[in-house]
């Protein structure tokens, strides 16, 4: 058995619906996965299962989803020991320790290409940075601003499917990875 971690675009279903983690363990378990446990409501979830090819296993649980909640979502997957991976490179240690919540990562289907995430540099503020690692692209928001144009800026049509989680969430995954 190997250790995944999915993460979920979205959580919203629709105005006023939100998918509730204890339906998402739920159709986890019903696909046959093991040890189903979520991150509070945040849309990730980490479980087991056989070693197997990610692709198919993203699509298994898109599949899942939209007929269990009615709705297509992308669900990004990593196995456990790349989640360990993608923790251990976070290139802001010092700005995720200062302020997790404003240190975060893109995790990519498929890695972003470099010239967008060189892009991606003219919507940064100058209290802002970005940095791309494996494909994936960390960024840190600035505490001074209340919006950032940086954020608005790393979406699907400029870099590829993915889904943004901040150093604190990125933490508590790694941890239940290791449990």
């Amino acid at each position: 058995m190997q250790t995944y971690v999915a993460l979920l675009y979205s959580i919203i279903l629709g105005e006023g619906r939100r998918v509730v983690m204890a339906d998402l363990k739920a159709m986890a378990e019903g696909l046959g996965l093991r040890n189903a446990r979520t991150l509070a409501a945040t849309g990730n979830l980490v479980f087991d299962a056989r070693a197997t090819d990610i692709g198919k296993l993203e699509q298994r649980l898109e599949t899942a989803f939209e007929k269990t909640f009615g709705r297509h979502v992308d669900i990004i997957v990593r196995a456990g020991e790349g989640w360990l991976k993608l923790a251990a490179g976070n290139p802001f240690p010092a700005d995720s320790a200062a302020a997790g919540d404003q240190v975060a990562v893109r995790v990519m289907r498929n890695p972003a290409p470099a010239d967008a995430v060189a892009a991606l540099q003219a919507y940064a503020a100058e209290d802002e940075k970005v940095f791309s690692v494996g494909g994936d692209i960390w960024v840190v928001f600035s505490r001074e601003r209340p919006s950032s144009r940086l954020l608005a800026a790393m979406n699907h049509k400029r870099l590829g499917t993915g889904t943004t989680r901040n150093w604190n969430t990125v933490r508590k995954l790694a941890d239940m990875v290791g449990q």
